[in-house]
């Protein structure tokens, strides 16, 4: 069992629960059938005043369990309060739960307007509460489960059903996404990440095709094997292309195309990461975690009409007398003379050479949207904090508005974006410095010492790929952004977040086809 049972119940008493988990911002929403529940409530805040913000664990004789806990939001009316106010008290309310050795918790969130998807957001927390690393699970079976089941209180059950089915299929993405980004760098290795996935989804509508063979890969993505050097004759450490492809029912009427950066540890290679900073690297897989989290949204969920190509460019950047270096002149997949100004910029280099192939895919797809999703620079964390992944488009995405509808579906799924904008700095940063390059890989500066030094690397993706040849200046416009998810992927040392695998899913996948879990004409608010 890799998550607890979501159950849905439109009663507080049921006895299969052995706590109740209450999440809001004020104990007079608890009316109707949890009046009892605010009683007991009022009679603690008469008491403690301070119960509104925080946790807090009482007594209840009205409920089988007799455990009541509070998990208060805090306030939602303020300017800059949003939906992960539910996400954070229902994990916190949670853990108190399971702290308190509780094994089927039921979540209580009473009616709240303001955030309509803030039932499910408030189960996405307390799912990430009871999720156990893959490498403990493996280690021991005693420690391989946290909670068996969880209940989710909902006043029409057919909604409750709803919420079930949707809050699984989300979930069993981050949790493929949390054991692949999150795994250490020989659990998750390359060859091991090809193994998890060829078994995740053996036997489903995802079909997968994983690349080894070095002749093959050296001809077609030579910027990828120039990181995979020096790990080239280690077997267990090589590197692995994984290819995804979904293809909906029906007419298709979109095509996703997504590449991630799969750095299954990141030493800095030539140009080693020094002082204390390489600790944390096996995270450095997160793009391509959130590519697999996404196809097993679409494994479960199956869209009608979407099609989607994935790849998952599963590399590790060793250090030896093989690696790669600074001034070396590498021609990728679209031709273009790649200088190299620093080992540690790799995570533009595995995805440039797969983005050309994308773009090439993309000349005979219905509607195509290209995207990069990387872990790359730590510059959108001094820019926008750890919390907020960054979408950068160019000129044909920005016509769809891409970005706002990105950031729109993040910011109402509990999954958010900030947009940044790519300019004529950015090209100017990595164009060539001599007329032996047409483009200059990186700086020999940190990200977060660098202009820019987020926005940069997406022009780099950009003019490495060919995808400058496709602009709103173009015959053949290709719209793409660049996702860079270093902040949003989670904290380390700590427990990945799934970020963007709710916002993509909530974006592109959901209510697709709502008639196909049961509920025809609109989905249910919830």
């Amino acid at each position: 069992m890799l998550m607890p049972e979501i159950v849905a119940t439109n009663d507080v008493h049921d006895a299969q629960f052995d706590a109740v988990v209450v999440v809001t911002d004020s104990i007079t929403k608890l009316t109707g059938s949890l009046a009892s529940l605010q009683k007991v409530l009022k009679q603690q805040q008469a008491i403690d005043s301070s119960c509104e913000n925080g946790v807090s664990v009482l007594y209840c004789a009205d409920i089988p369990s007799n455990r009541l806990i509070f998990a208060a939001t805090g306030p939602l009316n303020r300017d800059y309060d949003d939906v992960r106010r539910f996400h954070d008290a229902a994990e916190n309310g949670i853990k108190r739960a399971l702290k308190a050795g509780c094994r089927s918790p039921l979540l209580v969130r009473p009616a709240d307007a303001s955030f309509p998807q803030a039932t499910r957001v408030a189960v996405l927390g307390a799912l990430h509460a009871t999720y156990v690393p893959l490498d403990v699970r493996e280690f021991s079976a005693d420690r391989a489960v946290k909670a068996v089941k969880l209940g989710v209180y909902v006043s029409e059950l057919d909604a409750g059903d709803y919420v079930t089915k949707l809050t699984t299929v989300i979930e069993q993405g981050r949790l493929a996404y949390r054991d692949i980004g999150g795994s250490d760098p020989e659990r998750m290795a390359p060859p091991r990440v090809a193994e998890y996935v060829a078994d995740m989804f053996k036997g489903s509508k995802i079909k997968v095709d994983i690349l080894s063979d070095l002749d093959h890969l050296s001809k077609n993505y030579p910027l990828l094997v120039a990181v995979n050097r020096a790990c080239k004759d280690v077997e267990r450490h090589r590197c692995r292309l994984i290819k995804l492809e979904y293809v909906g029912e029906g007419p298709i009427d979109t095509t996703l195309l997504l590449v991630g950066k799969g750095i299954c540890y990141d030493t800095g290679g030539a140009d080693i990461k020094a002082g204390g900073v390489m600790a944390g690297m096996h995270r450095d897989k997160c793009g391509a975690a959130g590519v697999a989290g996404f196809f097993q949204v679409l494994n479960l969920w199956q869209p009608k009409g979407l099609k989607v190509i994935g790849a998952m460019a599963m590399v590790r950047n060793s250090v030896g007398s093989e690696s790669y270096v600074a001034d070396e002149i590498i021609v990728s997949r679209a031709g273009v003379r790649v200088r190299i100004g620093n080992t540690d910029a790799e995570g533009r280099m595995v995805m440039a050479d797969v983005l050309c192939e994308m773009k090439e895919k993309a000349a005979n797809e219905v509607k195509p949207e290209l995207f990069t999703i990387a872990t790359l620079t730590g510059h959108v964390i001094r820019a926008y904090g750890d919390a907020y992944a960054a979408v950068m488009e160019n000129g044909p995405a920005r016509r769809l508005k891409t970005a706002q509808k990105l950031f729109d579906a993040g910011e109402q799924s509990g999954d958010p974006f900030e947009i940044s904008t790519i300019r004529r700095e950015d090209f100017e940063a990595h164009s060539g410095k001599t007329e032996s390059e047409d483009v200059l890989q990186a700086n020999n500066k940190p990200s977060t010492l660098t202009a820019r030094g987020h926005l940069n690397p997406s022009a780099f993706l950009i003019m490495a790929s060919g995808l400058d040849k496709h602009g709103i200046d173009s015959t053949t416009p290709l719209p793409y952004c660049h996702l860079d998810i270093a902040g949003s992927s989670g904290p380390y040392p700590g427990i990945p977040t799934g970020s963007p695998v709710t916002a993509l899913a909530s974006a592109y996948v959901f209510n697709r086809d709502s008639a196909a879990l049961g509920f025809p004409g609109n989905t249910p608010v919830i």
